[in-house]
């Protein structure tokens, strides 16, 4: 059974940093691309990152994929060895407030990211960044 568990969320105030954390199991982890993505209340889901399924290079930038609103302060990352995704996310804004879901998807480059491919959500882990 695929199951996704996000952690990390917390209130922070603006300019502040957090990493969220996805445990994913019931699936072939190291063989899926990535994401997470995030809802804000009163609006759609929305993907904000995404990476492909290797983890031997940290600093290839080439498949991962960022959405223009969060380039240049989160990174995204994983460990297959832990079946883990990771998301640092450094200079936190109001706007990023919203839960924050991880879900398998269908790939992922530097310019786009595919749909989620499992048809599962987890609970998600809320953030909310004061001003």
């Amino acid at each position: 059974q695929v199951h996704f568990l996000e952690s990390g969320g917390d209130l922070v105030q603006a300019g502040g940093s957090l990493r969220l954390s996805c445990a994913a199991s019931g699936f072939s982890f190291e063989n899926h691309a990535m994401g997470w993505f995030r809802q804000a209340p009163g609006k759609e889901r929305q993907v904000i990152s995404c990476i492909a399924w290797r983890d031997d290079a940290p600093d290839y930038e080439d498949d991962k994929y960022y959405v223009d609103t969060v380039k240049g302060r989160f990174t995204i990352s994983r460990d297959n060895a832990k079946n883990a995704l990771y998301l640092q996310m450094n200079s936190l804004k109001p706007e990023d407030t919203a839960t924050y879901y991880c879900a398998a998807v269908a790939y992922s480059n530097r310019v786009s990211c595919g749909e989620p491919t499992l048809a599962v959500w987890g609970q998600g882990t809320l953030v909310t960044v004061s001003s």
